[in-house]
């Protein structure tokens, strides 16, 4: 079970607002699958991955280019795979 406060998880959640629709969604149902579960590791790959511009991570998720550079960590991998199984 997640130690994360409810502020914690507010603050993921708005943090996680992205200008592309496809992203929202795909992010929205990972979360609200996830979210429970989720340590400190995993939001701070969330927070890094969240870095990423919108087309970037979109096409990320849609399996159209890998992760490279910062974002290629071990971390943000799991969480990208769980998100792109949804």
């Amino acid at each position: 079970m997640s130690d994360l406060s409810v502020l914690d998880r507010a603050r993921l959640r708005w943090r996680a607002r992205r200008g592309l629709l496809e992203n929202d969604l795909i992010i929205t149902r990972f979360l609200d699958a996830h979210e429970a579960q989720l340590t400190e590791t995993d939001v701070r790959a969330l927070t890094q991955l969240f870095e990423m511009g919108d087309n970037e991570l979109l096409d990320v998720l849609l399996g159209r280019a890998d992760l490279a550079g910062p974002y290629d960590d071990p971390d943000i991998r799991r969480l990208v795979e769980q998100m792109k199984a949804l």
